[in-house]
């Protein structure tokens, strides 16, 4: 399994979001790297965030982030 720069950029911008609040999400300002607005547009054609601009994390969102948090633990 390659990690591809498509999937990085997910992941990265995955883990910009707050996980100390269910109420808080992000905002991706038009202003962003286009490959910021990509990776925000398939995170949400694949059920993650609930905007194809940012918004919030959905339960699957919620559940990948938890896990991104243990694997970054781990190898850090």
């Amino acid at each position: 399994m390659a990690l591809d720069q498509k999937l990085l950029d997910e992941l990265t911008l995955l883990s910009q979001f707050p996980r100390h609040s269910l109420h808080q999400g992000l905002k991706i300002h038009s202003s962003a790297s286009g490959s910021t607005q990509d990776a925000a547009k398939r995170l949400f054609d694949k059920g993650v965030i609930d905007s194809p601009d940012g918004g919030y994390l959905t339960d699957l969102g919620h559940d990948l982030i938890s896990h991104f948090d243990h694997v970054y633990s781990a190898l850090k």
